[in-house]
């Protein structure tokens, strides 16, 4: 099926001014699994991925979000995104997260400094093929919950490429209230990018910090991948209620949590990225929070 503006499942999902210029559709995606299907997976053949980013597009999608570091045996999934949809759109939003040092299979071999992060950027440039970043996230440390280590230096150093004109929003991933605070007192944040599900919800303050000062809440591993995964047991009810799967009810939540939360459920599959966007058009009732909440 072939979708055109405010009819795509995406557009339903409603719509945000990141960075307060930047109108994106609150369903995105996420670009973390197109090296390889599955998380932290072998690499796989670049066309699937290829084919998912067109599909996704034609869906409505107009927010992606990739890294430098989503890399698998040669498979760079910004190189992926330049293929399959340069030239970009005009309302197409690409953000990109630098932070983390890794080779192409190994796990992050520590943060990158401050004098490392222009490099970074310039690769990110290069493999996009644009002359300036949408968005631009500090990764803060790896997979674990924030260490509350000062990021003031290197996001300082982003916040000097921002002024070079190569970056036009910053944002910060990883982070808790004070290392938000630190960043702001230094350059706008446009968005936050923490850990965040139905089942995870221990930053709903940092949550409604940012909805009530304007920030996008981006939450990564939004269907629970990773280390904190999604029961669908405890989401039975809702799903036979609204003859949806444990992930469309998922995202559905997160639209429903604040409308500051972008979601950006990423996959490898064309099958699941219909599932994923079509959740947009689940309304969930007061009784179904109640119970996705208890």
């Amino acid at each position: 099926m072939t979708y055109s503006g405010s009819a795509t499942p995406a557009a339903l999902s409603g719509r945000f001014l990141l960075g307060g210029d930047l109108p994106v559709h609150r369903l995105g995606f996420g670009a973390m699994r197109l090296p390889t299907g599955t998380f932290r997976g072998p690499a796989r053949d670049p066309e699937t991925g290829i084919a998912v980013l067109r599909r996704a597009v034609e869906l409505g999608v107009n927010h992606i979000d990739t890294a430098w570091f989503y890399r698998r045996g040669g498979v760079v999934a910004n190189e992926l995104i330049r293929t399959a949809l340069a030239p970009y759109g005009e309302d197409l939003v690409i953000a990109t997260k630098v932070g983390p040092l890794m080779g192409d299979d190994g796990p992050p071999s520590g943060q990158a400094g401050p004098h490392q992060l222009r490099g970074l950027v310039e690769d990110n440039l290069r493999t996009l093929g644009v002359d300036r970043l949408d968005l631009v996230y500090l990764r803060v440390g790896g997979m674990m919950d924030p260490g509350g280590e000062s990021i003031a230096d290197r996001y300082a150093a982003l916040a000097e490429l921002r002024a070079e004109g190569l970056i036009r929003h910053l944002g910060v991933s990883n982070v808790d209230a004070a290392q938000l605070a630190e960043a702001r007192a230094i350059a706008p944040v446009a968005a936050v990018q923490n850990t965040f599900h139905v089942q995870d919800r221990g930053d709903a303050e940092l949550l409604r910090q940012c909805e009530k000062e304007g920030i996008a809440y981006v939450p990564f591993f939004p269907l629970g991948g990773g280390h904190r995964p999604i029961d669908p047991a405890r989401m039975a009810e809702v799903t036979a209620r609204h003859q949806a799967t444990a992930a469309q009810v998922a995202l559905a939540w997160l639209l429903a949590a604040s409308p500051a939360m972008l979601a950006i459920p990423g996959t490898g599959s064309l099958a699941h990225l219909e599932e994923n966007t079509t959740a947009s058009g689940i309304h969930l009732t007061p009784e179904d929070l109640t119970t996705l909440e208890t």
